[in-house]
């Protein structure tokens, strides 16, 4: 009987052990893109999508030589042309009218990255 009850026992205690490892989720940290990532997935002249926070979405277009296009992808927003640059971290652009910003890019989900100025998300790339 004693035998049976510490078996009993052992396995209540193993499984204890290993159920938090299968019950709880691992997520993966956010990479982040090197600058040359980000120039071989988004500045190669195909047009991608744009989501602001505020999910006003435009299809963005980087060209290799350095220029940039947004138009409107559905309501609000306007179009905007500009140039990037890479930089150490990431890229920089600067918008018509505008002056120059930095970003950087992380992975968000399965293509879907985040552009980020600091620690804020500015905006979530798709393709």
């Amino acid at each position: 009987m004693h035998v049976r009850i510490a078996a009993v026992l052992g396995s209540a205690v193993s499984l204890a052990l290993v159920a938090p490892a299968v019950i709880t989720p691992t997520f993966a940290a956010p990479t982040k893109l090197a600058p040359n990532d980000i120039q071989s997935t988004f500045f190669t002249g195909q047009p991608f999508t744009a989501a602001t926070n505020s999910n006003v979405k435009f299809k963005m277009t980087f060209t290799a030589d350095g220029k940039m296009t947004r138009a409107p992808a559905g309501g609000g927003g306007g179009r905007g042309e500009g140039t990037w640059k890479l930089s150490k971290d990431g890229f920089c652009t600067t918008w018509k009218n505008a002056g120059a910003n930095c970003f950087t890019v992380t992975s968000a989900g399965d293509n879907k990255w985040s552009v980020l100025k600091g620690s804020t998300i500015m905006a979530t790339w798709s393709k």
